[in-house]
Order: C-alpha cells, then structure tokens, then sequence
C-alpha cells in the first residue's frame, strides 16, 4: 500500500508523515485567531485538514523561511510578528516567538539568506526590518523603522535584492530602498517614492525573473501594471496598464492579491467585488501582458497561492470562508476549477509551502 494511500486512510492522525506528491498548506484565519495546516497533494490537487495552532492575535500575512523549517505571521490586530516552528514530518506548526511592533503589519518576508525580516504596515505606514535567530525567531531588536506614508501593503526585494519596493494603496505611491546585505539595512532611493496614477492604489509588487520587469496590481484602479526595473538605479518606469474587469462592469471591485506562476508564463490578479481571478500570459520576449481570461472563484477573494509545481492555484474566499482549487492549464494558463473546500470564518492568507 502506498504512503498517500495509508494517509488517507488514517487522515485523523495529524502526525502521519506527508508523501512525496505532497505539499504543506497553511491558511490564517483572522475569524478565529487560528493557522490550519493542510496536506495539499501535487497530482491530484486535494486539499487534506491535518492540525491547526492557536495564534495571540488574528493571523494575516504568512511567509516562510528559506530553509523550510519556519514559518512567520503577522498578527494585525495585536500589531505583533510571530514565528513558528514546522515539523519536518508533517508540517504542523509550534510557537517559537512572538514580538511586539506597530499596529497593522499587512505583509511580511525574509530575505533570501534567512538573515532578516522584512514588514509593512498598513495603519501607521511604516516598514520595518527585525534580524533573524539562528533558530528561527524574532529578535525584538529591530535593525530599522521607517516612516512612508499611509496604507504600506507590501515589501518585495528585485530579483537581485540589491533594491525593495513598498506600493502604498493610500499616496498612490510606490517606494524604493537600496538594500546593503552586509550592513543588513534599507536606505531610501533616489528617488525615494515613484507616484502612480489617482486612484490607481499599488497594492501588491511582483518581479519576473528573467524579463527586468515588475508587475504590480492596483487596488482602486482594477488594474494591472507592468514597469520596466532599472537594474543600476533601482527605479520603475510604468509601461502598461490592463483592467482585470470585463468591459461594461460598474459594480464596486477592488483588487487584491497577485502572483507570477513559476514558470514566469502568467500573472494573476484577484477582484473583490467581482469575485473573480483575472488572468494574463506574459509575452516570452518583451513581456508584455495578454488578457486571458477572467474566472469566477469565491466571495471576496483577498489572497491566493499558487503550487510550487504551477499546476494548481488555490483560492481563499475571505467572506465565503472556502477555498477553491483550480488546475492551471501548462500551455494556456486557463484556470478549470476542480475543488471546493471549507476553511473556517475570514481565510486572510493561503500558503502552499514545499516539503
């Protein structure tokens, strides 16, 4: 009998060891002040309760650690940054630390070394970046506070992490830092804020690996845009923008989430509001973005992940409370749904970690 086979037949143990076609998942559920570890199988797209912790506060933004070993949260309402201990036979989670900053971290990440994490703050609009322990936790040492400006949804390094980028949905602002990794600190650009259109709103930033572009999605806009990255300077120049709605939609939307597929072939945006995933292919050679498609998920889909083999995405639908799962198309990049799952009250983050 095969190990995924055994599991399912005693998936009540929360102990039983994840197969190889398996990945970890973990969903935040700011409802119920709680992280839910999930199996989540690669070849069949299933999604398995396994275990779930206890958080202080209501979880939000999650992000692991290069090493797979840990996983941290940001607690928004208590304004604290948590970390976690992952057990390498089936991911569930303990409590490593927890420590104390602004109200409101929207979004948090590590470095690529482990050396660092990085924060935002949408309430207060600041940014942060605390060292990392040996084992994992959060030093309550911070290296650095910046004050931005209002509404601080994200903090992504360039492929190159020699530059960090902070959209602001508020100013309609994005900032730019120069990173110095030796000396592990943030230095505002020249210039140190790009402005974007009124009311687009910058929520979320993503970088192709290969094409020198970003990506980002605009909240207030429902939107899309692609900026050329100057890879001396560390500054963005908008070359593109495409609406993530259908044509005559008047309805109230707000976007969301983005994510790159690992292949680097699609960029995906969620719209709250109209409760949908809007799809685009990235053009190999210049990349330039093609709509193609726009896919019904769940009520207010605030954040999504896609699996590291970029066959499935998995969607939390913060007021429906469930997740829809969705296999990817390899060559189209057409999302077929195949799944639903329940998840429990407000599913803030979804993170589908390889184990």
């Amino acid at each position: 009998m095969s190990c995924c086979h055994l599991v399912s037949l005693i998936g009540f143990i929360a102990a039983a060891q994840l197969c190889a076609a398996d990945h970890v998942a973990y969903v935040s559920l700011a409802g119920e002040n709680r992280i839910q570890t999930y199996r989540f199988n690669d070849d069949s797209g299933d999604l398995k309760y396994l275990d779930n912790v206890v958080t202080p506060g209501a979880p939000g933004s999650l992000y692991p650690h290069p090493s797979k070993k840990i996983l941290y949260a940001g607690l928004r309402e208590t304004g604290e940054l948590a970390s976690f201990k992952v057990d390498a036979q089936n991911g569930s989670l303990s409590l490593l630390n927890t420590v104390p900053v602004e109200v409101d971290p929207a979004y948090i990440r590590t470095d690529s070394s482990g050396k660092f994490l990085f924060s935002a703050y949408y309430v207060t609009g600041k940014t942060a970046v605390h060292p990392l322990a040996e084992d994992g936790s959060i030093s309550s040492d911070t290296v650095q506070w910046f004050s931005t400006d209002k509404n601080a949804h994200a903090i992504v390094p360039d492929p190159s992490e020699r530059y960090f980028f902070v959209p602001h949905t508020g100013p309609n602002a994005i900032f730019q830092f120069e990173w110095n990794s030796m000396a592990g600190k943030l230095t505002p650009n020249n210039p140190k804020r790009m402005f974007t259109p009124v009311q687009s709103g910058p929520r979320h930033i993503v970088f192709h690996r290969t094409n020198g572009l970003a990506y980002v999605d605009n909240e207030q806009g429902s939107s899309v845009t692609s900026f050329i990255l100057n890879s001396v300077y560390g500054t963005l120049e908008a070359v593109q923008t495409l609406s993530t709605l259908p044509s005559g939609f008047k309805r109230s939307n707000t976007c969301a989430d983005l994510e790159l597929s690992p292949s680097g072939k699609f960029l995906y945006a969620s719209n709250r509001g109209h409760d949908s995933i809007a799809g685009f292919a990235v053009n190999a050679d210049n990349g330039e973005l093609t709509r193609i498609g726009i896919f019904p998920t769940e009520e207010t889909p605030r954040q999504f992940n896609i699996s590291p083999s970029g066959k499935w995405m998995v969607v939390a639908g913060q007021k429906s409370g469930n997740a829809a799962t969705y296999r990817i198309d390899s060559d189209t990049g057409v999302l077929t749904h195949t799944d639903t799952t329940v998840l429990g009250k407000q599913p803030w983050w979804i993170l589908i970690n390889s184990h």
